[in-house]
C-alpha cells in the first residue's frame, strides 16, 4: 500500500502545480495553483467564482503534476480528490499555504479576495492511492 505521504513527497518543495479539473462533457482543464503540503494532506485556495471552483462543484476528482508558473507540466502527474474545507479545517489550510508563500498566500490573494469581495475556498488534496 502506498502511502498519501510517500505520494505528495515531491510536491513539499513545489510551489505550483497543474490542477487539472474536468468539465461535465469530461474535457481537462488544466490551471496553475500555489500549493502547501502537511503530511499526508495537501492544500490550495481559489475563490467561489473561479471556473475551477465550479468545475470542482461537478467532479472532485483532478489530476496535480509539478509545474512552472504558468501551468507547464515538469513532472508526472498523480489522480487527486479535493475536498471543500470550512470552519477550522479551512483556517488551518489558510495558514499553511501563508506559512509557504508568505507573500502571495500570507497578504495579496487574501487582500485581492477581500477587495473583490469574493469568497475564499480552500480544498484538501488528496491523492489516490493504490495497492500494489
Amino acid at each position: 500500500m502506498t502511502s498519501a505521504a510517500v505520494v505528495l513527497e515531491p510536491f513539499i518543495g513545489q510551489k505550483t502545480i497543474r490542477l487539472t479539473t474536468y468539465r461535465r462533457d469530461g474535457t481537462p482543464v488544466g490551471t496553475p495553483v500555489s500549493i502547501a503540503i502537511d503530511g499526508n494532506r495537501g492544500y490550495i485556495r481559489t475563490y467561489d467564482r473561479a471556473g475551477k471552483a465550479k468545475r470542482l462543484r461537478n467532479n472532485p476528482n483532478v489530476e496535480i503534476a509539478p509545474s512552472t508558473i504558468r501551468g507547464k507540466a515538469t513532472g508526472p502527474s498523480i489522480r487527486a480528490q479535493l475536498r471543500l474545507l470550512s470552519g477550522d479545517e479551512a483556517k488551518k489550510a489558510a495558514t499553511c499555504l501563508a506559512r509557504k508563500h508568505r507573500i502571495l498566500h500570507g497578504i495579496l490573494v487574501p487582500l485581492s479576495h477581500r477587495l473583490a469581495r469574493y469568497k475564499t475556498l480552500h480544498y484538501e488534496v488528496t491523492p489516490s492511492v493504490t495497492g500494489n
